[in-house]
């Protein structure tokens, strides 16, 4: 028996400490050191082989490297996909968190539950009863997917070997323990250990493995920070739980792109993709409202147009009011500034809330003339005219500045009947043959004059 000593580990960043102290010297978060006991042996939770033997790597050249294409695993699952670059990588870890409710364990089940590849679905925070009735509301006739209910990483991987699936889901990584670290599930050390176990294990054998992790209240991944960078791929799984929509980004990607996202719409049979979200984006109102503006926006390869809507009213108490639900709200404050010096706006005493529908949040700064459209509509209440869509980024002095891929956004546009878009005079446009009307754009001041005279 190996000798059993007592270590100090930081449940914020999993920094190790000799002893215990009020504050982490690594990340300076107060009353985070927790002590775990730690034991240990020689592991041999996983055996690659039959023969015993370890591989050893030998060093190659570059030009001797062979640049095949990794054959991806389809999940059948066409935003899933897309977000991953293309599919599982064989051998590859990803890593999906989320808030609780939202919907993370029901995605992988409905993966799992359609994959023609043999899957192992491994739970150990549902029943097989649990997950049978969830099933049988997704996909009741499933053939290819083995559900698991066990915490121990040992009893996993001998399961694993009787049954040789071609995907593992590990539902989630905190409620797994070895027997090799002392601690309680859900500690650094265990969380820590048990990943190592499977990357051995998806290494070793070419089998992806797909991990749910929980979040803490700051909206990270719960565990250390080094959990992120031992695994491939780390997918969030993020929306409001009062609108049925939710957005799988892709925060890292070893293997694609991280400007990926994909759409979904949570419904009593489970989640269903959403292809063309610029239409479910938009709302369908025939009424003229003011303060509601159209953007053209891209997100990673994906052209998107959402509405923004936006709320001009006199500040009551004094102080006026900046609320922002799905845009930068310091982005929002330089905009008014901009507004209020080179337009000359007067709105500092004036109450300025910001809406994006729908529940997504958007970080393109292409999204800036959308949003004084929309405030400028509601503080003179003159609605914008149907049809009309922006693409541009607004300057500190109130020039309009170019973004990229302008001819996707046009294209977007086009297809869902808008007849004007906005751009920027600088902007490079490719396309020769239209039926959308481009109108260029240098300043703010001549957006204001065509749309409110």
């Amino acid at each position: 028996m190996a000798k059993v000593k007592t270590a100090y580990f930081c449940q914020n960043c999993g920094a190790q400490h000799p002893k215990w102290i009020g504050q982490c010297s690594s990340c300076k978060q107060w009353n985070t050191v927790v002590e775990e006991v730690v034991q240990k042996e020689d592991k041999k939770a996983w055996k690659p082989s039959s023969t015993g033997q370890q591989k050893v790597s030998k060093p190659l050249l570059v030009k001797d490297i062979s640049n095949d294409r990794e054959i991806r695993l389809n999940t059948l699952n066409h935003e899933f996909n897309r977000v991953l670059g293309g599919g599982l990588v064989p051998g590859s870890l990803t890593l999906l968190g989320g808030e609780p409710g939202i919907g993370k364990s029901t995605l992988l089940l409905q993966i799992a539950l359609k994959l023609q590849y043999r899957t192992l679905y491994v739970s150990g925070e549902e029943s097989q009863k649990q997950i049978k009735m969830r099933a049988d509301r997704i996909h009741p006739n499933a053939e290819n997917c083995f559900i698991l209910t066990e915490t121990k990483t040992q009893n996993i991987f001998q399961q694993i070997l009787a049954l040789q699936p071609d995907i593992v889901v590990i539902d989630s990584i905190q409620t797994l323990h070895t027997d090799y670290i002392e601690s309680a599930a859900g500690s650094i050390s265990q969380i820590r250990e048990c990943t190592a176990e499977l990357i051995k294990f998806a290494k070793e054998s070419g089998i992806p493995v797909i991990l749910v992790g929980h979040i803490t209240k700051d909206g990270t991944i719960a565990g250390p920070k080094i959990l992120e960078h031992m695994v491939d791929t780390v997918l969030q799984f993020e929306g409001d739980r009062n609108y049925v929509y939710r957005i799988l980004r892709s925060l890292k990607n070893r293997f694609g792109s991280t400007a990926e996202l994909g759409i979904y719409e949570m419904q009593g049979s489970g989640l269903r993709e959403v292809n063309n979200p610029s239409e479910v984006l938009i709302s369908k109102n025939d009424q003229d409202l003011s303060g509601t503006s159209i953007a053209a926006t891209v997100e990673g390869m994906r052209p998107l147009l959402i509405e923004i809507q936006a709320l001009v009213s006199t500040a009551v108490y004094g102080t006026p009011q900046r609320s922002a639900t799905g845009f930068n709200a310091k982005r929002l404050n330089m905009l008014l500034a901009v507004l209020e010096k080179r337009a000359g706006f007067k709105l500092a005493a004036k109450d300025v809330f910001l809406n994006i529908t729908g529940g997504i949040s958007i970080d393109d700064p292409a999204t800036d003339l959308a949003v004084i459209a929309a405030i400028l509509s509601s503080n003179s209440d003159i609605s914008i005219e149907k049809g009309v869509c922006f693409a541009a980024e607004v300057g500190l002095a109130g020039e309009i500045r170019p973004v990229q891929r302008v001819d996707q956004r046009i294209m977007e546009a086009e297809k869902l009947g808008f007849h004007t878009i906005y751009v920027s005079k600088n902007n490079k446009i490719g396309l020769k043959k239209t039926s959308i009307q481009v109108k260029l754009a240098s300043k703010i001041e001549q957006i204001v004059i065509e749309l409110f005279g």
